[in-house]
């Protein structure tokens, strides 16, 4: 077909959408004028760890995003009490009104209403003020759409309609549903202020709801996830790949979060349970200590959870075993350790040199075949499979995170990864074999995403047993671009005492990455060449009570993984880093740890942010200045191209 033909037929097509000249018209002019609007704020957030309590705390605040239009609205009208009041209520309104309520306001419930309902209006006009009518209408929830369209629409000052609002509010009071509008308006305006959410990798893993992050992004109105080790780990073990099962199941017990897996999953851990009681009924298990949370973990529960830590953790080494075996190309023999020990000495020989060992009790190992498993340790992992690859909700979980995310994203004018870009020691980009062909840089990334999606969608067995097997690999490969180590050192941190050997040597990555033309040669590999792009990666914590600073190169590449995980909050002196990016540039907010909700509920308490501006735009940034805006502009000229298809006869209106 000649190519004036297929633009011919293209129209066509277009025009049972857009019909006859006043309709296409009509959407030229909204296009055009929607890519003169603000443009909508980015949140971005990474490692996350199932700290469901601060995630949803921070998703609620925007990072500061709400209180920041609080105050530009407010001002000295309000005091500061006032705006921490107003905050806690956008954040928690079912809470605070039962609060409010409990607290003595009996019959005067009805002019406080008044009041928060009128700031409510106040802040959720201002948020929605950079989206069309059309957009805003869409987002507002079903039940009271048209009440609030009209709250923030209208025209307040004018002593006309001064008196059909105070009717619409006295309405709503009297009748009893004042408090769903007092949610459905805090609930708009975070959806407002928050145009789009970024999770930079690690939803899963250490803290105790990985699980209810998931719900929560589930339902979030525009996300995208780019993966962590920690969530492909989970991905791999939903597609049955015994050994990230058995990594699942060893990081649940080391955190004593194995309730996660039971109770939040609803899969069966009896056969593990019974198993490492029988195998391990006298052996205490000290070298499977458990980093549960004070005061939030059942110590009644440490002995059993000990046994099922190193029944498991025996497991992982053995199936670990079996795949290096089987994939040579992976390099990983110095991963296979079970078979240098010698447990009549008591000693390891790793690289050439021979350590004590601190735990010599191995029942299940088999000196001649130590990496097989014992009837009874296949039986335990049988199981298992089962019970995850035929658990519905984590199969809608992570079906979530293939259709939402991705090893990278790039989005207007940044590159979003969890963590490195594999480098040489030069510097340059490393070249890595996977599946007997060479890649680098972006093709890396590419062919590395494709083997992953394999290993959940491939219908072949071969193919999808590939994809499965490169899910492990890229949750503990030296060249894996989620990873960034040489070696993942876990058999040393159980079983040898000598700390050298627990040294886990980072990607050259994290040595260039600060100089400028690394950022540079990253930033063209990806196609991005906008003198105000950014990398914006986690995964690496932030160790801010050393000094350590999260901007890199001048601001040009950010590093948002601070410690939202209680388990790393010591080493880093914070709870997280996380990102926004507005129509005037980026902000960036370091978070002091979150208390809990009823103490922000009570109190008014928030999390303290400090936060630095990274980046001011040199002219407010809008629409046309985005990735969507690119996309609106080739609509537009669709659109004119149709316009012109009409009025010189080309195209016959209906």
């Amino acid at each position: 077909m000649q190519q004036n033909e297929m633009e011919k037929q293209y129209l066509r097509i277009l025009s049972k959408q857009f019909p006859n000249v006043a309709s296409t018209a009509t959407e030229i002019i909204n296009l055009q004028s929607i890519l003169s609007l603000p443009k909508g704020t980015e949140h971005f957030l990474s490692d996350i760890h199932g700290e469901y309590e601060q995630f949803a705390h921070v998703l609620r605040n925007g990072s500061g995003a709400v209180k920041r239009k609080i105050d530009e609205e407010f001002g000295n009208m309000l005091s500061e009490k006032e705006k921490r009041d107003l905050a806690t209520l956008i954040y928690y309104p079912e809470e605070r009104i039962r609060m409010i309520k409990e607290s003595g306001w009996g019959n005067s419930m009805d002019d406080w209403y008044v009041v928060m309902i009128n700031r409510l209006i106040q802040v959720c006009k201002a948020a929605a003020s950079k989206y069309t009518r059309s957009k805003v209408r869409k987002a507002l929830p079903k039940d009271f759409a048209y009440v609030i369209e009209e709250l923030i629409t209208g025209r307040r000052d004018h002593s006309d309609q001064e008196a059909y609002f105070n009717e619409i509010i006295h309405t709503v009071i009297r009748i009893g549903k004042a408090p769903e509008l007092i949610v459905a308006l805090s609930n708009a305006i975070s959806r407002f202020v928050v145009d789009h959410l970024h999770i930079v990798g690690d939803i899963y893993d250490r803290g105790p709801g990985p699980h209810i992050c998931m719900d929560i992004l589930m339902k979030y109105h525009s996300v995208d996830i780019q993966w962590g080790n920690h969530d492909v780990v989970w991905m791999g073990a939903a597609t049955g790949q015994l050994a990230c099962i058995a990594t699942v199941l060893r990081f649940s017990a080391r955190y004593g979060n194995l309730d996660i897996l039971e109770d939040g999953y609803g899969i069966n851990l009896l056969p593990l349970f019974k198993f490492a009681m029988e195998t391990y009924k006298e052996d205490p298990c000290d070298q499977f200590a458990l980093h549960y949370r004070e005061g939030e973990y059942d110590l009644a529960n440490a002995e059993i959870d000990r046994k099922m830590h190193k029944a498991i953790a025996i497991i992982q080494f053995k199936i670990e075993g079996q795949l290096i075996k089987e994939h040579p190309e992976f390099n990983m023999d110095d991963r296979l350790l079970l078979d240098k020990m010698d447990l009549t000495r008591g000693v390891v020989l790793i690289d050439g040199k021979e350590y004590e060992l601190l735990d010599c009790n191995f029942p299940t190992v088999n000196p001649e075949d130590p990496y097989a498993l014992s009837k009874e340790e296949k039986d335990v992992m049988d199981k298992l499979r089962v019970a995850f690859m035929k658990c519905e909700k984590l199969q809608e979980h992570v079906g979530f995170l293939y259709r939402k995310g991705g090893l990278y994203k790039t989005y207007n004018n940044n590159i979003l990864f969890h963590g490195c870009v594999p480098l040489d020691d030069k510097g340059q980009f490393k070249d890595v074999e996977l599946c007997g062909k060479h890649y680098k840089g972006k093709a890396l990334y590419d062919a590395l995403e494709q083997l992953l999606r394999k290993g959940y969608y491939a219908i072949d067995p071969e193919e999808k047993q590939k994809g499965m097997d490169m899910l492990w690999y890229t949750w503990c490969h030296a060249n894996s671009p989620v990873f960034g180590k040489d070696k993942m050192a876990t058999f040393e941190r159980y079983f040898v005492a000598d700390k050298e050997t627990h040294v886990e040597k980072k990607n050259p990555y994290y040595t260039w990455y600060d100089k400028d033309e690394t950022v540079t040669m990253i930033l063209n590999e990806f196609g991005l060449n906008a003198p105000e792009s950014h990398i914006i990666n986690g995964h690496v914590p932030v160790e801010a009570k050393k000094g350590e600073l999260p901007i890199k190169c001048g601001g040009r590449l950010i590093v948002i993984d601070g410690g939202f995980s209680k388990a790393y909050q010591p080493k880093t002196g914070i709870a997280g880093y996380t990102l926004t990016y507005n129509s005037y540039g980026f902000l960036l907010a370091a978070h002091e740890p979150f208390e809990s909700v009823e103490k922000a509920v009570e109190t008014g308490s928030d999390i303290h942010s400090d936060t630095v501006l990274v980046q001011h735009v040199d002219r407010r940034k809008t629409v046309a200045d985005t990735d969507n805006g690119q996309a609106l502009k080739q609509n537009i000229m669709e659109l004119e191209e149709l316009l012109e298809a009409y009025r010189t006869g080309i195209l016959v209106e209906s």
